[in-house]
């Protein structure tokens, strides 16, 4: 009896749009080292987010540099995750960044120095505000936006309250969370940041002093920014319901996309 050799017939159209819609390309904005601790939990945060809840994501590291060298240079990716790491290299890259997954739609995390250089980039560009600046950019500048805090945070947890209704509880499912932080610097002028309510970004999330520390932008996809560090949250195979959250609207990013290719 002769042996016989099945051959596989080629995939479907679905069944290709169908594995290829299951892995979103995702931008990992900042200046990459082995010194920050976000940096080097990343790696692990993507293989659990795979394993646990089958969310696979293809990273790209984006240098800040890099961003601001070539227009668009987030363009094309199904999220976009500003990093901790700050000072960047080059913050005209990091906001060009968070300029584009914003007026584009496409899904946001900015998390320490992405938190805090997404209310420079609404500042300067939704607001009318072109000279704020960041004083661990620019020390000498006169009208900051993002201050040195009385009270360093490196090093600190504590509890913030989400806003009811607002994205971040649902995300959560609490009201409550306690968070870890690794920055010394954070909004300043009260006055300013009134101007970014008028303007529309909702800080959703606050500490236990009032002070802001979670943002959203209502009508946007997924727009969403912590001062805390998500990423330094508990057990680095269980990763935290906003970096989940995220990685959930990336991939529905690229299921669409795909289906209308």
């Amino acid at each position: 009896m002769n042996a016989t050799t099945s051959v596989p017939s080629a995939p479907t159209r679905d069944a290709r749009a169908a594995r290829a819609a299951q892995v979103a390309r995702v931008a990992l904005v900042g200046d990459r080292s082995p010194n920050v601790t976000a940096h080097r939990r990343v790696p692990v945060l993507l293989e659990a987010l795979a394993a646990r809840d089958g969310l696979v994501l293809d990273a790209y590291w984006i240098p800040t540099e890099d961003a601001a060298a070539e227009p668009g240079a987030v363009r094309g990716f199904d999220a976009v995750w500003a990093l901790p790491g700050s000072p960047y290299r080059s913050e005209a890259g990091a906001l060009a960044a968070i300029r584009t997954a914003r007026e584009e739609g496409v899904p946001f995390l900015g998390t320490c120095g992405g938190f805090q250089h997404t209310l420079l980039e609404y500042a300067r560009h939704v607001c009318g505000l072109p000279d704020v600046a960041h004083a661990e950019n620019d020390p000498g500048a006169e009208d900051l936006l993002i201050a040195p805090l009385a009270c360093s945070l490196v090093g600190h947890e504590g509890a913030v309250t989400l806003a009811p209704g607002s994205l971040a509880e649902a995300v959560l499912g609490s009201g409550r969370t306690v968070e870890r932080y690794h920055c010394s610097y954070g909004p300043g002028d009260p006055a300013h940041l009134e101007t970014l309510r008028r303007h529309g970004l909702r800080f959703s999330g606050t500490d236990e002093a009032g002070q802001a520390r979670v943002v959203e932008l209502p009508g946007h996809p997924f727009f969403l920014a912590t001062l805390f560090q998500p990423e330094l949250s508990g057990d680095e195979g269980r990763p935290h319901p906003f970096v989940r959250a995220l990685a959930r609207a990336a991939v529905e990013r690229a299921a669409a996309r795909v289906a209308a290719a």
